[in-house]
C-alpha cells in the first residue's frame, strides 16, 4: 500500500480549486451559481472527527501493547488496514471537495455585499478548513498504522548477512 503524499492531495486541492473557481465565473455568467449546502462543512467535520478518533484509538491501543499493559487489547492488522484504506480515500476525495469549495468561496469572496453570497462564501470557507482538517487525520492516521521498518526483511541487511533465503 502507497503512502498519501502531501504534494499529490495539494496539488490536487489546488487544481480543483482553480477549476471550480473557473467553472464557478462561468457558470455565474450564465445564470445563477449553484448554492453551498450549509450541510457540507458538518459532514466534513464529522468525517475529520471519526478519522481523528480512529488514529487515536489505535494509536492509544498500539502504545499499550508496546508497554506490555496487563489489560492491552491487541489492534487487529486488518482493522488498521481498512482504516488506513478509509483515511486515504475519505483524504483524496476532501482533496478534490476542498478544492471544489475553495475555488467557489474565492469567487464568492468578489461579492460578499450580496447577504446570500455572503452566507455561500462562509459556507464554502468552513467546507474548505473541514476538508484540510480530514486530510490532515488521515496523514495523522496512517502515520500511526505503519508499521516499523524491518531489517530482517527481504531487501533488509538480515538476508544479505546470511545468504539464505525465504
Amino acid at each position: 500500500m502507497r503512502q498519501l503524499r502531501i504534494g499529490v492531495l495539494a496539488g490536487l486541492l489546488v487544481t480543483v480549486g482553480v477549476l471550480a473557481w473557473g467553472g464557478a465565473r462561468l457558470w455565474d455568467s450564465f445564470g445563477t451559481l449553484p448554492s453551498v449546502p450549509a450541510g457540507a462543512p458538518i459532514v466534513l467535520a464529522a468525517i475529520a472527527v471519526i478519522l481523528l478518533a480512529t488514529a487515536l484509538s489505535i494509536r492509544a491501543r498500539l502504545r499499550a501493547q508496546r508497554e506490555r499493559r496487563p489489560e492491552a487489547k491487541g489492534v487487529d492488522p486488518l482493522v488498521a488496514a481498512r482504516a488506513v484504506v478509509f483515511g486515504q480515500a475519505a483524504a483524496l476525495v476532501a482533496a478534490l471537495v476542498a478544492g471544489m469549495y475553495g475555488g467557489t468561496g474565492v469567487f464568492l469572496l468578489t461579492q460578499l455585499s450580496i447577504p446570500a453570497r455572503r452566507d455561500q462564501a462562509i459556507y464554502a470557507g468552513f467546507s474548505l478548513l473541514a476538508g484540510i482538517g480530514i486530510i490532515a487525520a488521515a496523514v495523522f492516521l496512517e502515520r500511526v498504522c505503519k508499521l516499523p521498518d524491518d531489517p530482517e526483511g527481504p531487501g533488509g541487511d538480515g538476508d544479505r548477512s546470511t545468504g539464505s533465503r525465504a
